[in-house]
């Protein structure tokens, strides 16, 4: 059986995706890649075309819709017992995988999260490319605890592993970047607890292809209202 389904939804990421592509196959861990191309324009799509044999399913956007959607065309595809979310960038680094795994498969969890501040002193120094990202991020990160009654010290981490039996069963809607306070918010209402481990994490900033903005900040917040109160 496949242990871990990576889902890696991408766009417009031309000088990392092979890089990351190829830092995954390393890892000795018995999984299913699956990439979902959300509407690239960069030449990122031929990138990804030329590493058919290092992926095991593709899938191909004809337009951007958001992190969300590409998550969402992938769920129906997973075959692993645990799956995880890997950005198509070199932020976190896949060798952190087995922290998350570790963690999922001792204490019997479903749903276990990679923080990039957990147990590190003036993290934003050496991770984080800006201290207003670092204050909406804990801003929103409260904000979630309060709603959903969780004590999590990284709600819109990147890194989230699930038991796939989970996962397949949540119906997401969220399009764009407010996947991340949607399937937080309805872990929540499903009365799971979130175990975090630390992770390493190399942040970047826009000029290097940074995406996310303000806008989502404000996308989180109507997300995590919604599904805590309107769902």
């Amino acid at each position: 059986m496949i242990d871990l389904t990576v889902i890696i939804p991408v766009y417009n990421e031309v000088s990392t995706i092979n890089k990351i592509i190829k830092k995954i196959n390393k890892l000795k861990i018995n999984k299913q890649i699956i990439v979902v191309d959300d509407g690239s324009k960069d030449g990122t799509k031929k990138i990804i075309n030329k590493n058919k044999s290092r992926i095991n399913k593709i899938l191909f956007h004809k337009k951007n819709c958001g992190k969300g959607s590409a998550i969402r065309s992938a769920q129906k595809f997973i075959k692993g017992k645990y799956v995880i979310i890997q950005d198509a960038d070199l932020e976190y680094d896949p060798k952190d995988y087995f922290k998350l795994l570790n963690k999922l498969k001792k204490k019997n969890l479903k749903v276990v999260y990679g923080s990039r501040v957990l147990g590190k002193k003036r993290y934003f120094l050496k991770n984080f490319t800006s201290i207003t990202r670092i204050f909406f991020n804990h801003l929103l990160t409260i904000l979630s605890n309060l709603l959903n009654n969780q004590k999590l010290s990284d709600a819109h981490t990147c890194y989230k592993a699930f038991d796939a039996k989970i996962f397949k069963k949540i119906k997401l809607q969220e399009n764009g970047f407010a996947f991340c306070p949607e399937i937080t918010t309805k872990i929540s209402n499903l009365n799971l607890n979130i175990c975090e481990v630390p992770i390493s994490y190399n942040g970047r900033n826009y000029k290097q292809g940074k995406k996310i903005t303000y806008r989502d900040g404000v996308e989180a917040i109507i997300a995590l209202l919604k599904y805590k109160y309107f769902k």
